[in-house]
């Protein structure tokens, strides 16, 4: 079921009022995935829209995060704005998919250059013997696209998290914070407070 118009709106206010409010990366994300046997890993990402299909950001496939989320097709983000008064956190759990792939190519394309060289020269999770490695092969691509367009790697794409749940979180004295979850249910979100 696609997020609501509501829903998207608030969560575009609040991450709005974090870049106003002086939050370096707003956009910043603990994106959460498991494997197959359930070992849950978490790394910070970046949030590089969100629309009515729901939460999107690219990474290398063959990442660690990439490859797990292939085999394991559900995630969990999370968004803390401290700069923000009640430090606001706002959870996010749902399915991914890829995005379609003339998506991620334009997107590729407004990457910065060395950004897109970079997504060449990366061997993203794989062991890194000596970091002149990575600057050799940062000089080879670098040598071979020289004035040329640099195109979207085969193993590069963006996935989209469709979510199921939102919980808006903002804090308040003596731990007594406030809860909301928004819930997709049978077509339709519900909402609930929490304790906190």
């Amino acid at each position: 079921m696609k997020i609501s118009e509501e829903l998207i709106a608030r969560f575009k206010q609040l991450l709005e009022a974090a870049r106003q409010a002086g939050d370096s990366e707003p956009t910043a994300m603990t994106l959460a995935t498991a494997d197959t046997d359930g070992r849950v890993s978490a790394r910070t990402v970046l949030l590089k829209d969100v629309d009515r299909r729901g939460f999107i950001f690219y990474t290398n496939l063959g990442s660690h995060k990439g490859q797990q989320l292939s085999r394991h097709p559900q995630a969990a983000l999370l968004f803390l704005w401290k700069t923000l008064q009640q430090q606001v956190q706002v959870k996010v759990e749902g399915r991914v998919q890829l995005v379609p792939d003339a998506e991620a190519d334009a997107y590729f394309a407004l990457r910065p250059r060395d950004s897109q060289l970079g997504a060449w020269a990366s061997l993203q999770s794989e062991t890194l013997p000596q970091r002149e490695l990575l600057l050799e092969r940062m000089a080879q691509y670098r040598q071979q696209y020289d004035g040329l367009q640099v195109p979207r790697p085969p193993y590069w794409s963006g996935f989209v998290l469709d979510p199921d749940m939102l919980e808006f979180w903002f804090g308040q004295p003596f731990r007594l914070h406030l809860r909301e979850r928004f819930e997709a249910r049978d077509g339709s979100w519900v909402a609930r407070a929490l304790y906190p």
